[in-house]
């Protein structure tokens, strides 16, 4: 079953050694039922969903409270105003987040509003023929999460009758929802204080705190136990979560972060070394917490840092020539199908039938077990079409 790009993490206990801390924050409100799961540690803020592992993690406190009021207040003033954040309506947010992975923020607008135009409900996507809403993907990229939102809107139309669960466990039940998705679905569509964790938020906490992970504890655990700990308030969660993700995407950067415009800058533990850091240098990791930069599902602008692995060439790569064979079937007519021959020239413009005719049908194998396209007939006689 395709996934959306979410990195998605085991809930096997880990522990982990309390940061050392002079003034940590205590819990805040009444403790949750998860609050008494091993490895969570008294006094620290209560585990808030299956989202979070029990590895815990002790903040500052003063600090702590200084940093969030900085970032809400800065929140409030210059957040983005992005149309998904104008509704609680979990499926147009489900769909959101779908998009949102490894698609830029811009291309996402005009596709998120078209898509649901087309599909207004849940039930409407449920109901709809595979190939419609791979095409109505078109322009986004990554098509496996088209197929993963419709097998998550035909699961719950089947269970549910359409309603979208509200707890971060039964979120995670679905096909293709990571942790992430689960968190900001269940804070930013039902208003639960769940933490959420993608690249952005990873790094202003890593700047901010500076508090490696323990020896032995891997780093999204430590990451996730960094995002559940810095939760402020239960009524600023939605805010603090928006917040800490238009921070890392609009100021504190990979590269070049603009440390004179953060809201934060007098409570950063990393100013000094980000700014000491040469101009065009790669992204940057502090000592000890090289791992965290890829601990939660890929969003957009978002990439991985190059000194530690070489970008693959896009062009030329399958992934590529995958795309390219799900645009040329995108094209054609609904229910109309193309010969493997026909659409080899589509795939790849080198493409001679005899040398590259079992390389073509394995890639469209591939697609096919991805619930992407549909293969019929062998050999020279294979036909394919959008599944």
């Amino acid at each position: 079953m395709p996934r959306f790009i979410d990195a998605s993490t085991d809930d096997v206990p880990v522990p982990l050694a309390p940061a050392k801390a002079d003034d940590p924050v205590p819990s805040r409100g009444k403790p949750s039922p998860e609050a008494t799961d091993a490895g969570h540690a008294p006094g620290a803020p209560a585990r808030r969903g299956r989202v979070a592992s029990t590895a815990t993690v002790r903040l500052p406190g003063a600090k702590a409270g200084a940093v969030q009021a900085a970032i809400l207040g800065w929140y409030r003033r210059e957040g983005r105003d992005l149309p998904w954040r104008r509704t609680r309506d979990p499926y147009a947010i489900l769909v959101a987040e779908a998009m949102l992975q490894q698609t830029q923020v811009d291309r996402v607008r005009p596709k998120w509003e078209a898509f649901l135009a087309s599909f207004p409900t849940l039930r409407d996507l449920a109901t709809a023929p595979r190939a419609d809403v791979i095409r109505a993907w078109a322009g986004l990229g990554y098509n496996r999460r088209a197929v993963a939102l419709h097998e998550v809107a035909r699961t719950v139309v089947e269970a549910s009758g359409g309603t979208l669960p509200a707890s971060v466990e039964a979120l995670r039940a679905l096909p293709g929802i990571g942790p992430y998705t689960a968190g900001a679905i269940a804070c930013f569509a039902f208003g639960l204080p769940e933490a959420v964790l993608d690249t952005n938020v990873g790094r202003v906490l890593d700047r901010v705190f500076r508090i490696a992970p323990a020896p032995g504890v891997p780093a999204d655990r430590h990451g996730w136990a960094m995002a559940r700990a810095a939760l402020p308030d239960d009524a600023d969660v939605y805010d603090w979560n928006q917040a800490l993700m238009d921070l890392g995407a609009t100021t504190c950067v990979a590269r070049a972060p603009r440390c004179g415009a953060c809201p934060v800058r007098d409570w950063c533990a990393a100013v000094s070394a980000v700014e000491a850091t040469p101009a065009g240098a790669g992204p940057m990791a502090l000592p000890g917490m090289e791992g965290l930069a890829r601990v939660a599902e890929t969003r957009a602008t978002y990439r991985p840092d190059p000194a530690r692995r070489a970008p693959e060439r896009f062009e030329g790569s399958r992934r590529w020539f995958r795309g390219r064979a799900v645009a040329a079937l995108r094209a054609l007519p609904p229910g109309a199908t193309l010969s493997v021959d026909a659409l080899g020239p589509s795939v790849d413009p080198t493409y001679e039938a005899v040398a590259r005719r079992a390389w073509l049908l394995g890639l469209l194998g591939d697609l096919a077990r991805d619930g992407l396209v549909a293969v019929e007939g062998e050999g020279e006689g294979a036909t394919a079409r959008l599944a």
